[in-house]
C-alpha cells in the first residue's frame, strides 16, 4: 500500500511540481512525514492503481439476485469476484455445470474472467442465468437416441 501526503502542490501544473512531488515521496512508496491528509492507494485486480475506498475493512460482500427464468436465487458473493466464481456458486444451487451456464448482465453475456465490480454489478443487482442452448440440444439428442430406437432395424436375423 502506498501513502501520499495530500497537498495541493502535487496537483500544480508548474514545472516545479514534479520536483516537489519527488521530494514529497520517499523511496519506500510512503509519504515523507505523516499526519492527516494522507491518501491510501490500492491495486485493483485489473492492475490499476486507485485511491483506496473508505468503508468496511476486508472484502465487501454483495447479494446478487440470479433469475433462471422461472425462479430466483439470492447469492452472497465478494464484490471483486469473477463471473466464473459466481457460476461455481450457482452450480451448487441449480445443479447446472459451470460450462452449461451463460450469465447475462445488462443485456450482455459476460466472460468467466470478468470481475463483478469492473462490469458494474452492485448489491441486489439482477443477473440472468441461461442454459447454453448448444449443450442443451446435445443433451436432448443424447436422450432421444437412447430412448427411441432407430427405425432401420432388421426384422429377420440370419
Amino acid at each position: 500500500m502506498i501513502k501520499l501526503r495530500y497537498s495541493k502542490r502535487l496537483f500544480n501544473r508548474s514545472p516545479s511540481s514534479k520536483q516537489q512531488a519527488a521530494a514529497c515521496v520517499g523511496g519506500n512508496g510512503k509519504a515523507a512525514g505523516g499526519g492527516a491528509g494522507e491518501i491510501e492507494w490500492e491495486v485493483r485486480p485489473g492492475g490499476m492503481l486507485v485511491q483506496k475506498r473508505d468503508g468496511k475493512g476486508g472484502e465487501e460482500v454483495i447479494v446478487v439476485r440470479v433469475s433462471t427464468g422461472f425462479s430466483w436465487h439470492d447469492v452472497s458473493i465478494g464484490a471483486t469476484s469473477t463471473f466464473g466464481e459466481l457460476k461455481l456458486m450457482l452450480s451448487m444451487v441449480t445443479g447446472l455445470e459451470p460450462k452449461e451456464q451463460r450469465l447475462l448482465f445488462r443485456g450482455k453475456e459476460r466472460e468467466d474472467t470478468d470481475h463483478l465490480h469492473m462490469v458494474g454489478v452492485r448489491d441486489k443487482d439482477k443477473v440472468l442465468l441461461l442454459e447454453d442452448p448448444a449443450l442443451k440440444d446435445m443433451k436432448l439428442r443424447a436422450l432421444t437416441a437412447q430412448v427411441v430406437p432407430s427405425p432401420c432395424q432388421p426384422f429377420i436375423q440370419v
